[in-house]
Order: C-alpha cells, then sequence, then structure tokens
C-alpha cells in the first residue's frame, strides 16, 4: 500500500473492503468479490508505474473502467496472490480532437458520453452508443468491444478505434497512438487489445474515428406481426435512400414491461401485435427529404404487409423517449422478475428461424418461463431471455430451474452460423462457452499471445481464456 500510495497518492489507493468491493461487482449484481486494493492513476506514467510495482510484488491486475460490463470481467476470482484494481476513472481528458482527420485521441476513464459530446462540440459523431454510455469508460467499451445501436452502421468499438496506448503487463507502454486510416507497418498491435477483457495489457489512451454529425434524423416505432416482416422492412429500410442506423427489434412483452416500469414512458402505438421495431434514419446533410422518405418508406411497407401500425416521431422529445424506451428496458424487466441473459449473434437473414427455434425448444423445457426477446436487428444481435414466472421467484431459484437455457440458445446461434458472445464480451460467465464452441485452434492462438505478452499470468486471471 505504502509504495502504491507514493505513485498515485494516499487518497488514491482504496484499501477498506466498503471502499473496494464496488470495483468487484459485476452490473447485474450476479457475482461480487472485492480486490485487495485500488489505485487510481491520474497518468499514463502512474498507470506504468502501478503495472510495475504490481509484477514485481506478485500481485494480479484488473483494469477497472465504469464498471457497467455484464459478464463479470471485473470480479476478482480467487487465487494465490492479491489482486490489485487499477481504475481509470481520474484518466478521463480529452487529449485532442481534430474535425478535419476526422479523429479525436482520449483517455481510457473518458465516459462514451464524454467522447460524443466532445465530438458534438467539434461537429462531428462519434457513434458508439449504447444505454450504459452515461457511466461507461472508453477502455472498457474497447476491452469488451461494445456494440450498440448503431454498430449496424458504424461496427462495434472495434471498428473506431485508429490507435491505442497501452500498458503492458511488464510496465511498457507501447504507443500505438497514430491516427492515419492507412499504415502497413506489420502487425495491427491495437486489435489484439481491443476485446481482450484486459488480459492482455492496460489501454491508458486510444484513437478514435469520427464521422460527419448527423444533421438531420427520423425515428419511427413500427408494429409488425412477426420477424420475417421485421426483416423484409429492414430490407425495405436499407434502400430507402438515406442511411439507416438504428433498426431495432422488440417483442411485445419486453415492451409492455419497459413502459410499465420505465421512466416517463408511454406507448407509441397500441400494444397489440407480438413485435415492434424502432428504426432511425439519418442524413448529414439538411437539404435531405428525410421526413418524406420516412413517411413513403413506411406507407409502402404497410402496402406490403410489413407492418401494421406506425408512429413517426413528431419532436425531439418524443424521438428522445423511444431511444429512453429502448435503453430502459434492461432495467424495467428485471423488476418483473429474474431473468436467464444471452448475447448472442446470427447472420441477419437467420434472425426470424434462430427466434423461432428459442422460442420452440424454450416452450417444450421450460412452459412455465417468459421468452422474451430484444436487440439489434439491424446487425443479428439478438438478446433473448427466459424470465422467471413472476416477481416473486427468487433469482437462485429461477436460475436453477432455467439452468441450461443460455446453452441451448447458444448452441442454436452456433448452428445457425452465429457467435455465443456478440456484445458483452466473455468475462467468468461464458468460459463453458468458450471451451465448448470456440474453435480449438482458436484457442490455442489466442492462448500463445497470452503467454507472450503475460507470462506470469498478472492481468484480469480467471476471464475469457477456459482453464
Amino acid at each position: 500500500m505504502e509504495s502504491l500510495a507514493r505513485i498515485v497518492g494516499p487518497g488514491n489507493v482504496l484499501t477498506d473492503p466498503s471502499d473496494t468491493l464496488p470495483y468487484g461487482t459485476d452490473w447485474r449484481g450476479s457475482a461480487a468479490a472485492a480486490p485487495a486494493m485500488v489505485a487510481r492513476p491520474a497518468s499514463t506514467t502512474e498507470a506504468a508505474a502501478l503495472m510495475r510495482e504490481a509484477a514485481a510484488s506478485g500481485m494480479r491486475v484488473i483494469p477497472a473502467g465504469g464498471r457497467t460490463g455484464l459478464a463479470g470481467g471485473i470480479v476478482p476470482i480467487a487465487a494465490n496472490a492479491p489482486v490489485l484494481s487499477i481504475s481509470l476513472e481520474r484518466m478521463n481528458r480529452i487529449r485532442m480532437v481534430d474535425p478535419i482527420d476526422m479523429s479525436i485521441a482520449v483517455e481510457a476513464g473518458c465516459t462514451v458520453e464524454a467522447v460524443q459530446n466532445a465530438a458534438t462540440e467539434a461537429g462531428r459523431l462519434f457513434p458508439l452508443a449504447f444505454g450504459a454510455q452515461g457511466s461507461a469508460m472508453i477502455g472498457g467499451a474497447l476491452s469488451t468491444n461494445a456494440g450498440g445501436i448503431r454498430a449496424l452502421r458504424y461496427g462495434t468499438a472495434r471498428d473506431l478505434v485508429l490507435g491505442l496506448e497501452v500498458v503492458l503487463p511488464d510496465g511498457r507502454v507501447l504507443d500505438d497512438m497514430r491516427r492515419v486510416r492507412k499504415d502497413n507497418t506489420g502487425y495491427a498491435l491495437r486489435h489484439l487489445f481491443v476485446g481482450a477483457e484486459g488480459t492482455l495489457g492496460l489501454i491508458t489512451a486510444a484513437s478514435l474515428k469520427l464521422y460527419p454529425a448527423l444533421r438531420l434524423r427520423e425515428t419511427a416505432f413500427v408494429a409488425v406481426e412477426t420477424p420475417e416482416a421485421a426483416l423484409a422492412l429492414y430490407g425495405r429500410m436499407q434502400g430507402c435512400g438515406a442511411e439507416l442506423v438504428a433498426f431495432e427489434l422488440c417483442g411485445q412483452r419486453t415492451i409492455q414491461l419497459t413502459v410499465q416500469n420505465g421512466p416517463r414512458l408511454r406507448a407509441p402505438v397500441p400494444l397489440v401485435t407480438p413485435w415492434f421495431c424502432i428504426i432511425e434514419i439519418a442524413a448529414a446533410h439538411d437539404g435531405l427529404p428525410l421526413r418524406a422518405i420516412m413517411e413513403d418508406s413506411l406507407a409502402a411497407a404497410m402496402e406490403a404487409d410489413e407492418c401494421a401500425d406506425v408512429m413517426i416521431a413528431e419532436n425531439e422529445d418524443t424521438r428522445a423517449m423511444l431511444w429512453r424506451m429502448r435503453e430502459s428496458t434492461p432495467d424495467a424487466v428485471r423488476q418483473a422478475g429474474p431473468s436467464v441473459p444471452t448475447d448472442t449473434a446470427v447472420p441477419v437473414s437467420a434472425v426470424p428461424r434462430f427466434i423461432a427455434d428459442v422460442e420452440r425448444e424454450a416452450a417444450a423445457r421450460w412452459p412455465e418461463g417468459h421468452v422474451m426477446s430484444i436487440g439489434h436487428l439491424g446487425d443479428g444481435n439478438i438478446h433473448i431471455n427466459l424470465q422467471a414466472p413472476g416477481p416473486e421467484v427468487p433469482r437462485a431459484d429461477w436460475y436453477t430451474r432455467a439452468a441450461g437455457f443460455d446453452e441451448m440458445v447458444n448452441r442454436l446461434a452456433v448452428a445457425a452460423g452465429g457467435s455465443f458472445s456478440a456484445e458483452h464480451g466473455i468475462g467468468t460467465g461464458k468460459l463453458k462457452a468458450m471451451a465448448a464452441m470456440k474453435d480449438p485452434v482458436a484457442l490455442d492462438v489466442m492462448r500463445s499471445i497470452k503467454a507472450a505478452l503475460d507470462p506470469a499470468g498478472m492481468m484480469n486471471p480467471g476471464k475469457l481464456l477456459p482453464g
């Protein structure tokens, strides 16, 4: 503790379990363990010194960002060495914004929302967006390769990275903060650390891509009868003549519970169809007739029986309400009872069959449960949860009764040509799936990379790679 305090100051080293426990608690609250210490550096120099001290003293290190992850990635695993959590919350500076280069350089402790705001002030767009963006930090978003509602247009966090600054396990600093689009100088090292969940090093800063600001947006809430109809509507909107930046698919019960339990929400249309979509199109030029494009496209969709009802947001307040409804879903649904969550992706064309297969098997094995679906139809990332019959069912009891649901969903996703982890990472929650479903050759390569960069196994042990 004294050594760490000399590096970051006594007030930035936490040891009391009541102070350290939040740094080892999964967002869902389903797993928690207090790290032995938490250190909060204010610079890359301090972060590197902390890493050297941890290596010299045999500690294990877990990087901590906004702690909004859903896979247990920040929860310490019981081991024979104490765990140091290095929190990047004080490293929250915007280093530079270049609207000509369309790039921004930020420290890892900046929230996603802070990066969005800095880009907006410069007349540009940082497109990464998801419900926890006000708390989630860039370092964590990159470490888990976060997705979100705009991935169909701009890709995941990985696709937005130009360069990284990373403290390696031995305390050396990898400075790969170049902002160029073309760099043919060997291995793209930044991609090793994006999605590595802190198992290879500590991301301390990133150079990120920006895009032209969206001058116009139109958002619609659309009632559809089936996922097949939603898929047809998605195909129509892809060719509508404007940028399709979001296309969400939501099941009826999911929306009903969200409107019932969420803050300041109302049903945009009568919630009588089994499925609903939230669609957003946008334009970087304010001369595009975006409203007419949305109206004409949805009118044609109604004539083709692709949708049953439509509400187009008339103002910014209504548009914000639609996205608040989408973002409030996890908390609102949780109030209605415990559920077993999943995070899978399949090819977009396979979404209807995938949902049908899951519903059929779930009905046969867990008829008392509620199958609830919501996700990003535009990129095939559908979250299908199995909720308990009511809020009175204890979480532990329901997890026991619903054992095997996540494995079943993962199996069906992989069989459809998809992935058993789409945007939430592996952490500890999907180690079993990694062992069973990840290509063995890929696992061997990953273990070789881990051994080369972290031979002592000090970085976030027990995560990502099955033992």
